[in-house]
């Protein structure tokens, strides 16, 4: 009796606990509730207040964006942009061939940078959740149109410049005049070869490997974007498109008379051609700053890759930069203040134009010393002689690292038949986009 009476004792105890928690907790929500949310509101604002920063500007921000071309380059800018400034400015390294995949990583594990470059369209549509309004920059009004990339009527990306690719060539090897259709780019492969010179030169990197070469039978198609869709639902084959299947007799004319291009690094296919070991490479005018240390004696133009008599080059606005809208209030603002600085300093301007070597897409720039390829993608422009770039807008995100490469690899090292090339790529562009 005497354990029970015990037991009686703490179970009562125990309820007694349990309500006064109860009551103190209700006590503290109704005090909450009667506030009229001001408690609630205060918490919040202070956690906003420590997420987001305030609206000043930082200190410091990072950069991360793809062209490797100009990576010394902006890490002078960011040592002058600190001088004028007192920003300071982090430049990321890559290595181009994962960027994209890394720049995921970085923004999906909240480390991501306060400016990034993308590709408009499938590239930036996918990470669209990670891109600021940049609409009240100064100079937008002055991007020349259909330049900046927009998302539901506002800009969110600043274009670095238009560029352009197809063959880069050695004038003194190779007459463009007389390289017009697959017949004579063979011949031309094939005299090349025979003179001991590597007629023509694609580079082991992704892009540079099969991204751009295989843009070309795309953007021939009359509507690249609605060709896509079909392709990806089976509405149509590579294998039974003409452009595709004048592009595979290129890619074997290729493998059999040039050098394998997965040996062949990005150094060393700009390096060979800057030294004439090479009499063309599959290029855009962004390539030329490679040659700064090799002592050119020839003069360089572009001229199209000939797939069913094409007289066109590729060109359009490459790169955008963004800013990342998951920083902070202050860190968005520090990376808009450098885009600004950027596009309507002295300072930068001459780094946009004369270091970096970028084509104006801004109403005020002008570059007086465009360099023998971007005059070529600027001469081609103004003439109307151009085609765009599906593989920015129109193809599945991530298809040319994941899917594109590994069809490529396995061609430049088979027997692969050009149609059966046709049929791997179709497979790869069916199954990246589901």
């Amino acid at each position: 009796m005497k354990m029970k009476k015990i037991f009686r004792i703490l179970l009562v105890m125990t309820l007694i606990g349990i309500m006064t928690l109860t009551g103190c907790g209700g006590a503290k929500d109704n005090k909450s509730a009667n506030s009229d949310g001001k408690t609630a509101e205060k918490e919040e604002d202070k956690t906003n207040s420590e997420e987001k920063g305030t609206t000043e500007s930082a200190k410091k921000i990072v950069v991360f964006q793809s062209k490797v071309e100009i990576t010394d380059q902006l890490k002078a800018l960011a040592q002058e942009y600190k001088a004028e400034t007192g920003v300071e400015v982090e430049v990321w390294n890559t290595t181009g061939d994962d960027y994209l995949q890394q720049l995921k990583i970085k923004l999906g594990n909240n480390q991501g940078p306060t400016v990034f470059s993308l590709a408009p369209g499938s590239e930036s549509n996918e990470l669209s959740a990670y891109l600021a309004d940049l609409s009240d920059l100064s100079f937008v009004g002055d991007i020349a149109e259909n330049m900046a990339d927009v998302k539901e009527g506002k800009v969110t990306g600043i274009p670095y410049t238009v560029e352009g690719f197809g063959v880069v060539y050695n004038k003194g090897l190779i007459d463009a005049s007389k390289v017009t259709d697959f017949a004579s780019f063979e011949t031309m492969l094939k005299e090349q070869k025979d003179a001991g010179i590597n007629g023509f030169s694609l580079s082991s990197e992704s892009y540079f490997l099969i991204g751009h070469i295989l843009n070309t039978p795309f953007a021939l198609q009359g509507d690249p974007g609605a060709y896509v869709e079909q392709l990806i639902k089976g509405e149509v084959t590579l294998e039974k498109t003409p452009e595709f299947v004048e592009f595979a007799k290129f890619m074997e004319a290729i493998r059999e008379n040039t050098n394998n291009p997965l040996e062949v690094k990005y150094d060393k296919e700009t390096g060979d051609f800057a030294m004439g070991k090479s009499a063309s490479i599959h290029q855009g005018n962004w390539c030329y700053g490679m040659f700064a240390d090799y002592d050119v004696n020839f003069e360089m133009g572009m001229m199209p890759l000939p797939i069913l008599g094409n007289d066109k080059i590729a060109v359009s606005v490459p790169t955008c930069w963004y800013v990342n809208s998951q920083a902070t209030d202050a860190e968005i603002q520090a990376g808009k203040d450098f885009i600004e600085w950027l596009y309507t300093s002295e300072t930068g301007k001459k780094y946009l134009m004369e270091e970096f070597g970028f084509i104006p897409v801004v109403a005020n720039m002008k570059n007086e010393k465009l360099d023998p390829l971007s005059q070529a993608v600027a001469e081609y422009t103004n003439g109307g002689k151009t085609i765009p770039w599906p593989m920015n807008s129109y193809w599945p995100a991530g298809i040319v690292d994941v899917y594109l490469v590994p069809v490529a690899q396995e061609f430049f090292t088979t027997n692969m038949t050009g149609t059966e090339l046709l049929q791997a790529l179709n497979e790869a562009f069916v199954e990246a986009g589901k």
